[in-house]
């Protein structure tokens, strides 16, 4: 064999010896991940797809009789039009709770500092809870001209939470919904604390039970499981439905048939609610449109 074969032949076994250090790697890569560099696009467009208005700045407050058309006017013409313009911050809704009766079958907290708001309920989604700790709210607030500090000074009993979505589960009504993110004609929402021995079950019960059985109802956009990141209360739930009628045709029909907790045990005996607690509520901005 000549020199020049000789050189081939190494340069051959050379590139072979390459080629499968390359596609053992490869196979290696697959079985730790349980994926190719060709599934990848698919997964990120999963990732794409996944909710992106993971925080809720949630406030409940009442307001006076006087001067109430010109706070409304300042919170929707200027105040939030200019929060919506900071970077994280998605959408904003802000609601008018129905005069319906106050539960008296819930245990409500019994703590003189809880403040006792709820006739007015503003609702803000950001990309996450992050985004509410810089600036925090009371940052954005000291900042305010003294027109804006003097406006917010009229809410009554103001109740603030600062959450996370732990979970969620989008409705029937979810694809046709036209406002995207932001949240629906009608919601209603509870906020509480549970028991530490009782967490587990409701955590389950909700995820088991509640928001796949609300989320099969036909007016149902989607639901919500909160915890708090700053805030009196925990835990809240929000569901969320498109029309007024829809609720009231679907929210106690359903909860009747799913309770929160396991195999046929409901846990709310057991929450603390908030003072005047849970409400529904209809949307007062932005205006809904008329059907």
């Amino acid at each position: 064999m000549t020199k020049r074969d000789e050189a081939a032949c190494r340069q051959r076994r050379n590139f072979l010896k390459t080629a499968g250090s390359a596609a053992m790697a490869l196979v290696a890569t697959k079985d730790a991940f349980g994926q190719s560099e060709q599934n990848k696009p698919a997964q990120l467009s999963r990732r794409r797809e996944e909710p992106i208005d993971r925080g809720l700045w949630v406030t409940w407050y009442d307001l006076p009789e006087a001067g109430r058309d010109a706070y409304l006017s300042w919170l929707h013409d200027s105040y939030l039009p200019a929060l919506l313009k900071r970077p994280g911050y998605l959408w904003a809704a802000h609601y008018a709770t129905r005069d319906t009766e106050a539960r008296t079958d819930l245990h409500h907290v019994e703590d003189s500092k809880v403040p006792t708001g709820y006739h007015f309920i503003l609702l803000i989604g950001a990309r996450d809870a992050g985004v509410f700790g810089n600036p925090a709210p009371i940052e954005i607030h000291s900042a305010l001209p003294e027109q804006g500090r003097k406006m917010l000074a009229m809410r009554i009993g103001e109740r603030v939470n600062l959450m996370t979505e732990s979970s969620r589960c989008d409705g029937q009504a979810g694809k046709t919904y036209k406002d995207g993110l932001t949240g629906t004609p009608c919601i209603q929402i509870g906020s509480f604390n549970c028991p530490v021995e009782y967490e587990e079950e409701m955590l389950a019960g909700y995820v088991q039970v509640r928001l796949p059985a609300m989320c099969g109802a036909a007016s149902c956009v989607r639901t919500r499981k909160l915890n708090s990141a700053a805030g009196w209360a925990k835990h809240a739930i929000l569901y969320e439905f498109a029309s007024l009628e829809g609720f009231e045709r679907d929210y106690e029909v359903t909860n009747s048939h799913a309770p929160i907790g396991l195999k046929g045990h409901s846990i709310v005996p057991m929450l603390i609610h908030a003072p005047n607690g849970p409400n529904s509520a209809l949307r007062i901005w932005p205006p809904v449109a008329k059907a």
